[in-house]
């Protein structure tokens, strides 16, 4: 047996802020870094091991990985790759959420945040120079070939991994291990800080749960 750990990055300023974030690269709260020392914490305590980890390119899963392996001192091989994102929020990205719904009503933006295959406005902004937006499904698309590819493998040689990433690229990965359907994935949600621990035998799920 062996375990795949997944843990969504601690609460980001802008999480703080209730501002859509997307790939703009913000830094952790000081909540955020406490919850990534309390995974840490708690990885340690219930003796945790690793041989390999995961990250995206963004600063928020980097801080909360280095801060959690600091804690619970582990020195891991780490591949960092933008497959891990979080889902791109196109030119919502720095908009605040409730102002964001009050210009364009509350079920359009649960539409926007909500739904598996309806991306945000996709406008050149500031935020967004490439005008670049993604669903849920488009998240899916790059999260999970990249697992198939990269850490699948290692899960197959009963190695023992950890993925720090964000709350939509982790959801489509869960979509992905738990069979989700495209419905049942919408009520999905993955707190900050909190490991999800996969107990795995030759790459099929045995049990799940949070510590």
């Amino acid at each position: 047996m062996n375990y795949l750990v997944l843990l969504r990055h601690g609460e980001s300023q802008w999480n703080l802020e209730n501002r859509f974030t997307g790939w703009v690269d913000v830094d952790l709260s000081p909540k955020g870094e406490e919850e990534a020392k309390r995974a840490g914490t708690v990885l340690k305590k219930e003796n945790f091991y690793f041989d390999l980890l995961f990250t995206s390119v963004l600063k928020r899963a980097i801080r909360t990985a280095d801060l959690a392996c600091g804690v619970a001192g582990y020195n891991l091989p780490v591949e960092r790759h933008l497959a891990l994102n979080e889902r791109h929020y196109g030119a919502l990205q720095g908009l605040n959420k409730k102002e964001t719904a009050e210009k364009y009503g509350d079920d359009q933006v649960h539409i926007w945040r909500r739904s598996y295959d309806v991306p945000p406005p996709a406008d050149r902004t500031e935020l967004n120079p490439d005008g670049v937006s993604e669903s849920l499904e488009n998240t899916a698309a790059r999260t999970i070939p990249y697992y198939k590819e990269k850490i699948e493998p290692y899960v197959l040689q009963n190695k023992n991994i950890l993925i720090v990433a964000h709350g939509n690229s982790l959801r489509s990965l869960v979509m992905f291990l738990d069979n989700l359907t495209k419905e049942e994935v919408l009520e999905l949600n993955i707190p900050t800080g909190t490991p999800l621990v996969y107990e795995m035998e030759d790459g099929l799920v045995l049990k799940k749960y949070y510590l």
